[in-house]
């Protein structure tokens, strides 16, 4: 039985729920496979700001359709919504690539981009919000679901090191359009595994209105979305970084660290001390990774941050959920889904324009403020707050 101190960890459930997991491990790959690489075509076509806002677009599309996400689901079969932003965003991986291969203007590749990004963003935001946010709670019992929402955060939080290793390997032996024709690969893969799936059909609410909060941001939870919001952003920093295949790959390692923490370290720990050892952790890895030579960043460091992001993403959704009333957990997932890739692209269009050369100063500073909000405002107005 999962409890307030326990860490929730993956169990065999309906192969469903596997393939909707599998579905938005590729679907978050298809994204993030583009962060290492694409910059280095952006760079070579533009200055560092077009590349900035190239890559931060993206972090203002994931809001455009939010507020219609409901109304979408309750009018038409939320696996066909689902299934049509993955095209879209297929559509979109398309047009980067002919940016990519040359088969566009030239004047117009930069502000191509750009827009496609920004649509990127906007359909994946919704692919995301009805995924995880209403398919993968239908297809689970209704005590099996908190239980779900993070072993498929887990899913997605692997896709963080798995898109960038496979992208930067790709890269290396095949070129950028490879990256990106991969990218579209897993995007018709997690349509298939959605397609695989039956769902019942639901009958739409009496009263739906076309523009709402409803499975899109919870207004209770503003202060756990700026405090999330400022910790990604230091993750978003590192990413703007030059990082090797090694690196993402010790970071993965992290992820599994902290997988094994949660069931074994932080079981029966005080509530904070996931949030607060993690961030502790970044500021150690940030410490290094200015001081220490090439060889050490590749190995201690990734694990540090991996470690950190994986125990803090579980300890924050946690909260999410329990700070949500009753119907709300959609809304409290979309919410903690919105603040993790806002701070990401923040992160990205900060470190590529205006940060490049204060990237880990920077990223110290936050993490500190981070800390500081986290420990004294953010956990004791939780505890206050809190629903469940």
């Amino acid at each position: 039985m999962y409890t307030q101190n326990t860490p929730v960890h993956v169990k065999l459930w309906h192969h469903d729920f596997w393939r909707l997991a599998i579905a938005n491990m590729l679907l978050t790959m298809s994204v993030y496979m583009q962060i290492p690489v694409l910059p280095l075509w952006l760079a070579q076509h533009g200055d560092a700001m077009s590349t900035g806002l190239s890559m931060g677009a993206y972090g203002l599309g994931l809001f455009v359709m939010g507020g219609c996400c409901n109304y979408l689901v309750q009018r038409y079969r939320r696996n066909h919504v689902c299934q049509l932003a993955i095209f879209i965003m297929l559509v979109c991986i398309g047009v980067i690539y002919l940016s990519v291969s040359g088969q566009l203007p030239m004047l117009a590749e930069g502000m191509v981009t750009l827009v496609a990004r920004f649509c990127l963003g906007a359909s994946f935001g919704l692919a995301q919000m009805v995924l995880v946010s209403t398919l993968i709670i239908d297809v689970c019992e209704s005590f099996q679901r908190t239980e779900a929402n993070h072993s498929a955060a887990w899913f997605g939080r692997f896709s963080m090191s798995l898109g960038p290793v496979a992208a930067l390997l790709i890269y290396r032996y095949f070129s950028l359009e490879y990256v990106l024709l991969s990218s579209g690969v897993c995007c018709l893969l997690s349509m298939v595994l959605i397609q695989l799936v039956s769902f019942p059909f639901k009958a739409p609410e009496d009263k739906v209105y076309r523009f709402s909060l409803d499975r899109f941001f919870l207004p209770s939870g503003w202060l756990l979305f700026a405090n999330l919001l400022l910790i990604t952003t230091i993750i978003g920093l590192l990413l703007s970084t030059p990082l090797s295949s090694m690196f993402y790959g010790m970071m993965m390692c992290g992820f599994f660290f902290a997988l094994l923490a949660e069931r074994f370290v932080f079981v029966n720990a005080d509530l904070k001390s996931e949030s607060v050892t993690g961030l502790i952790l970044i500021i150690a890895a940030l410490l290094m990774m200015r001081q220490s030579s090439a060889l050490v960043n590749n190995y201690i460091p990734p694990v540090l941050i991996g470690f950190a992001i994986g125990i803090i993403g579980s300890r924050f959704l946690l909260f999410f959920i329990k700070l949500s009333r009753h119907c709300q957990r959609g809304t409290s997932q979309s919410t903690f889904f919105l603040a993790w890739e806002t701070g990401i692209s923040l992160g990205l269009f900060l470190g590529f324009s205006y940060l490049s050369e204060h990237i880990y100063l920077v990223g110290l500073i936050m993490a500190v403020v981070a800390l500081v909000m986290y420990n004294f405002v953010t956990h004791p107005w939780y505890m206050k707050h809190k629903n469940r």
